[in-house]
């Protein structure tokens, strides 16, 4: 049975023709319902006293200053760990306590492997929910209208116009981010590598395999 979280879009066959789309860019776009919302509650907490806006400033400072190392750091260990990599699809959030990273309760996280046959890719349809604390700042594109409506109707166009050609008989599943359920994908590990170390690994880890718009390579 399939999963009612996951949002999965199987795309496996079609979208192979020729497409006369413009790449996905970074455009200007308006503040979203759910922007304005946060600011609204983000004020009325102040007001009340129940936070302050120096909280809110450094947990800004706090999530501004991850950056994708995090998440390479995961992957590399999942990569050279087989039992870790099980314990991360099981339980991220306290498998990732074993490396020393803290991600926080205000959202699930559900990791997902890429493989020969089984590709994914994340997206956030209704803004740009993204697990920032192993990643750090979403690109622009990431939270660009393009990309968003796109990437569910289209994703082999979208991906090859990253640079990601994938075989039409790979299945492709398209995973919504939400306000309370994020995805961190582990990409394939390239091969070639058996004999790197962890660190090695985490070299070859960029952000965008995380998202799945990249296939990791050791070259």
């Amino acid at each position: 049975m399939a999963d009612p979280h996951s949002h999965d879009h199987d795309h496996s066959h079609g979208h192979d023709h020729d497409h006369d789309h413009a790449p996905i860019t970074d455009p200007d776009r308006p503040v979203t319902e759910y922007e304005v919302l946060e600011q609204a509650l983000r004020e009325l907490l102040i007001e009340k006293g129940m936070i302050t806006a120096l909280d809110v400033n450094q947990q800004i400072d706090a999530t501004d200053s991850r950056n994708p190392v995090f998440g390479a750091k995961i992957v590399a260990k999942a990569w050279a760990d087989p039992v870790f990599k099980e314990k991360l699809k099981a339980d991220p959030r306290s498998t990732m306590r074993e490396l020393d990273i803290e991600i926080g309760h205000v959202a699930e996280l559900r990791v997902v492997e890429n493989t020969a046959n089984v590709h994914h890719v994340v997206v956030c349809t209704l803004c740009s929910c993204y697990p920032r604390m192993i990643l750090g700042v979403p690109p622009a594109w990431y939270k660009s209208t393009s990309y968003r409506s796109r990437v569910v109707s289209e994703p082999r166009s979208v991906l090859s116009e990253f640079g990601l050609e994938l075989s039409n008989d790979t299945e492709i599943r398209v995973l919504d981010s939400t306000a309370d359920l994020r995805f961190l994908v582990i990409p394939e590990r390239p091969d070639g590598t058996d004999t790197m170390s962890e660190d090695d690994l985490a070299g070859l880890v960029t952000r965008d395999t995380m998202i799945g718009t990249a296939r990791a390579s050791a070259s």
